[in-house]
């Protein structure tokens, strides 16, 4: 065993802490203050109180820096602010009128005096001068020169106008803004900036002038041109007669007022002249007029012009008048009749016009015209068509349609239709048919009306079951002169045919052979089936192949008459006829 003694960890563990506390200290005096600082800057961020303090500090001169520096601030704002603006609006409209109707209201106000102002100027200059000898010679002068009255009548009586005003960009030419008066005729207003331009650039180049010198008025005829120049723009407003010094500054007026609106579009000009037309309404306010004022006379002629007036006036009353009262006596005479309804009337470009719905059976109000005593070219109308339900139009129409014959007619009553007298199968089946388009018709009752084909098919029926062909003795030969009678059974048998299949009925033909009562009763028998089939045979070969034919052999058992004698005997040895009648349908269902 060794005699080395254990190592003491109790003495390391002391020194291990003694050196963390140095470490410590030495931390502390270094970066303390730092980590001071940096407590209190993760304070600030951590607690939204004091950061919000601290950006409100800043955000003002923050938002007004890099306003200054381009448009993106400006457009990152709109949005939000038209967005406010709608919340606004909506929620309380009262609290943005408020606020913009002490701006509002006054320019509102100023732009409808002015232009009062002016349209009851040029009136009352053309009115007082229309009305007198002046007026007279200048709508004379008028026609001879091609000029509009009132352009003469201002040449006449103005003393200046300025009709138009251009604001031109002082460096580029380009011109920014252009206004007139509304009865002024101008060319291109681009086209003139340039060439006033170009008069100020063809002075400095051919006189030497300096820099600073302009011009300041062109004389054209008539018209003036005052140019008023600004730092950045020029305005040149053109003038007709002559105008006093003391408009030059409303001219400046305006130029100032629009540099200091425009002043920050000017300094980024890139050729956007849309940002000007907001100063409109300033070089609005330079288009201003004076006039002669002159008392005028009145004189006899003015008196005899307005008693000519007042006459046509009379005159054209009374025409309206009457005009008016025949209308009315024909919009009453229209409304009295059956089958017309007015749905607008009224008068215009000196025409008057009616329409509405008219049935096709009722009377064209272009024949009531000449009752009203109006003129037919001064009234326009529209009808459309309708199916008038009054019984004075549905049995007209009814006859309309159907086309009875004379032997038919017809009555209405509570929408039912009765025919009555004798028509064709084939007009009562179209009848059948088409009564059901017909308004105000629910049906047609036939109880009193006679089918004439069904009538002389049972006629015709009749006939051919009375008829009867004889034969000689104990033979299938026909007597002679049987003949004829055959014949016009087979003409009887053929129209019956033809009406059979009009009507849609379905027959056949029995034919029955009979014999008298000499010899046996079998050999009667097969006598009278032999004839039976015999009459069969040739009405098929005389073209009635298409009836069904049943033959049946009677013998003595239904004599025509009781054999007392030999002609007894004679009307007993022939073949009668039974027809079967039936609708097709029922038989085919059957």
């Amino acid at each position: 065993m060794s005699d080395t003694p254990p190592p003491d960890n109790s003495k390391n563990l002391r020194e291990d802490a003694l050196s963390e506390d140095k470490l410590a200290e030495i931390r502390a005096l270094i970066i303390g203050p730092e980590q001071a600082q940096l407590g209190k800057l993760q304070e600030r961020l951590d607690r939204s109180e004091i950061f919000a303090k601290d950006v409100s500090r800043v955000l003002p001169e923050a938002v007004i820096l890099r306003a200054s520096q381009d448009k993106k601030f400006v457009t990152a704002l709109t949005p939000t602010i038209e967005e406010v603006l709608k919340s606004s609006i909506k929620r309380d409209s009262k609290t943005l009128v408020s606020a913009l109707f002490p701006v509002m209201g006054p320019a509102i106000r100023k732009a409808v005096t002015e232009t009062l102002r002016r349209m009851l100027q040029s009136f009352n200059q053309a009115l007082e001068k229309s009305l007198s000898w002046d007026g007279l010679k200048w709508r004379l002068e008028a026609i001879q020169t091609g000029k509009s009255f009132a352009e003469v009548v201002i040449l006449h009586s103005l003393l200046y106008r300025v009709e138009q005003i251009f604001l031109i960009h002082k460096e580029t030419g380009l011109l920014l803004q252009h206004v007139a008066e509304e009865d002024i005729a101008f060319q291109d207003a681009d086209m003139v900036s340039g060439m006033l331009t170009a008069i100020q650039d063809f002075v400095h180049d051919s006189f030497d002038t300096q820099s600073e010198e302009t011009i300041e008025t062109i004389q054209m005829g008539e018209r003036t041109v005052w140019i008023t120049q600004g730092t950045e723009v020029v305005l040149a407003a053109a003038i007709r007669g002559t105008a006093p010094e003391e408009l030059k500054s409303v001219f400046q007026e305006a130029l100032e007022n629009t540099l200091l609106e425009q002043g920050e579009a000017l300094e980024s000009f890139d050729g956007d002249t849309a940002h000007f037309e907001k100063s409109r309404y300033l070089l609005e306010a330079c288009l201003q007029a004076r006039y002669k004022t002159k008392k005028q006379k009145s004189s006899p002629f003015l008196w005899v012009l307005l008693g000519i007036i007042i006459i046509t006036f009379g005159i054209w009353g009374f025409f309206s008048v009457r005009n008016h009262l025949r209308w009315s006596d024909y919009l009453k005479k229209i409304d009295a009749e059956r089958g017309i309804v007015v749905t607008d009337t009224g008068k215009r470009d000196g025409q008057y016009f009616i329409s509405g719905l008219r049935d096709p059976l009722a009377v064209d109000p272009v024949t009531l015209l000449g009752g009203s005593k109006l003129d037919s070219e001064k009234v326009i109308s529209y009808w459309e068509s309708y199916y008038s339900l009054h019984p004075d139009f549905i049995v007209p129409r009814a006859k309309k349609i159907l086309r009875p014959p004379e032997t038919v007619s017809l009555e209405l009553k509570d929408s039912v239709l009765y025919a009555t007298g004798q028509a064709s199968h084939q007009w009562i089946a179209q009848a059948r048919y088409l009564v059901q388009l017909i308004p105000g018709i629910t049906e047609i009752l036939e109880d009193s009306l006679s089918d004439i084909d069904l009538k002389k098919l049972l006629t015709s029926k009749d006939w051919i079951e009375n008829q009867s062909l004889r034969f000689t003795w104990d033979s299938t030969r026909l007597v002679a002169g049987q003949s004829d009678t055959l014949r016009a059974l087979v003409k009887e048998i053929k129209e019956f045919q033809d009406i059979a299949r009009l009507l849609d009925k379905h027959f056949y033909i029995e034919i029955r052979g009979h014999t008298d009562n000499t010899g046996s009763e079998e050999h009667n028998l097969l006598l009278s089936r032999e004839r039976a089939e015999i009459i069969r045979s040739v009405l098929i070969e005389e073209g009635l192949k298409a009836i069904n034919y049943k033959t049946t052999g009677v013998g003595t058992r239904e004599p025509l008459r009781q054999e007392a004698t030999g002609k007894d005997r004679k009307y007993n040895r022939r073949v009668s006829f039974n027809i079967i009648l039936a609708d097709i349908l029922t038989t085919e269902g059957n």
